[in-house]
């Protein structure tokens, strides 16, 4: 899938039927499916082997799909967030709504980015957030290519987006609290 209306129109409906795939993200290849279904996301957490502690990061289009899942920022943060924002810098914020405690079952708190790359906008605008954590099984490394993705994922994921060798850091994780206050929970581009 070369143009980016091939990935709008062939792999936007995908996604927003539930679907999970590989693909290319503003940082590494991401193993992805929509935020806002439950089983969707339960599905991305059983093929990652992600541990249940550890948050998945939630790709947005715009600060307003914070209230999609009942995130309410302060002033100060939305400052932070548009300084901060587009970029490879994932924000971790509040989430009190137990209705999303499917994405981060042990705590109340969310990580969102918004990406710099125009193309996968795009495919956001359509698909609305997706939940991509890096494509990788837990100890291995981030797949470069689709090839080690395969190799990680193969027959258990839906669709596949080559984008090359991908050979950046994953996003820098920060939480950001009401005050503007920000914590560096781990480094990045």
């Amino acid at each position: 899938m070369e143009s980016e209306d091939d990935l709008i129109k062939i792999i936007a409906p995908m996604l927003s039927i539930g679907q999970i795939g590989i693909l290319p993200t503003d940082t590494l290849y991401g193993l992805v499916g929509s935020a806002l279904r439950k089983e969707t996301v339960e599905r991305v957490f059983a093929v990652r082997q992600r541990d249940l502690k550890k948050p998945l990061i939630i790709l947005i289009s715009s600060i307003e799909d914070l209230k999609l899942f009942a995130v309410e920022i302060s002033q100060v943060q939305e400052k932070k967030l548009q300084a901060i924002w587009p970029g490879p810098v994932s924000v971790v914020l509040d989430c009190k709504d137990e209705k999303f405690a499917y994405l981060h079952p042990l705590e109340k708190t969310l990580a969102f980015r918004l990406p710099a790359d125009e193309r996968l906008l795009q495919l956001l605008k359509k698909t609305g957030p997706l939940v991509a954590p890096s494509a990788n099984l837990p100890g291995q490394p981030p797949a470069q290519t689709i090839a080690q993705a395969k190799k990680y994922f193969d027959g258990k994921v839906d669709f596949y987006v080559d984008g090359g060798i991908l050979k950046a850091k994953p996003s820098m994780i920060v939480a950001l609290d009401k005050n503007g206050e920000e914590r560096v929970l781990r480094g990045g581009e």
